[in-house]
């Protein structure tokens, strides 16, 4: 089974998604991560991040365990390593170099362990678009900027990074709308996704909501829960 879950920045992609990989064993593959790897990679060989040139080099030559290794970098969940995820991601160079690694993910999907999975479920901004068009289910998690970007400042406020709420808007309707308008793969709706808006949900609420879509998929005269 495969399932995309896509949208911006703190819309809830990541919780809810993480909720589904343990419930029917699904391999969770972050597709983000794949980017933030490029932009820090890119950030710490202080090569400028309008440099496409530089981004495909390193998108051509990241593996897992590379990926991996960066990670743990202090600034890979950053705002910065966001930010830079962001820009080279609007890339179709480098889009299309990492494409190959996130599809071939769906023909053998295994868990960090190495044990075999029932699927995968993939988090992010076109799996069910570009990456996996023919996946089982498909999902659109969204909520207003506002709402998205308070989230994300007391994520920053709890890791005691300092910044500015408004500093955190602005950064988020920028990311947005680069992700909306880029050239290759932009950023929407997959024309037979769920689309659910969680600005006035909580993550309980949203979680319920996406396991009785999955469930009646599953399971069509099975009750809601």
């Amino acid at each position: 089974m495969i399932i995309t879950i896509d949208g911006p920045a703190a819309a809830g992609k990541g919780t809810v998604s993480k909720v589904l990989s343990e419930r029917y064993k699904l391999a969770y593959f972050d597709t983000g991560m794949i980017y933030r790897a490029v932009g820090l990679q890119m950030v710490l060989s202080n090569f400028p991040l309008t440099d496409e040139q530089k981004a495909f080099e390193i998108a051509s030559n990241l593996t897992f365990e590379k990926m991996m290794s960066l990670s743990v970098h202090p600034d890979f969940r950053s705002d910065i390593g966001g930010q830079a995820a962001s820009k080279v991601s609007a890339m179709p160079s480098v889009r299309k170099a990492l494409l190959k690694m996130q599809q071939d993910f769906a023909l053998s999907p295994v868990f960090a362990d190495g044990s075999k999975a029932n699927g995968v479920i993939y988090d992010g901004r076109d799996t069910g678009t570009v990456v996996c068009p023919n996946a089982d289910i498909k999902f659109f998690v969204t909520a207003s900027s506002e709402v998205r970007a308070m989230r994300r400042f007391k994520e920053f406020e709890a890791k005691g990074i300092q910044t500015s709420y408004e500093t955190v808007l602005a950064d988020m309707l920028a990311r947005d709308k680069r992700d909306a308008e880029r050239a290759s793969a932009p950023m929407k709706p997959a024309a037979d996704a769920v689309i659910i808006d969680t600005s006035d949900m909580d993550a309980d609420a949203e979680i319920k909501a996406v396991l009785n879509i999955v469930e009646q998929k599953l399971h069509p005269l099975k009750p809601l829960l």
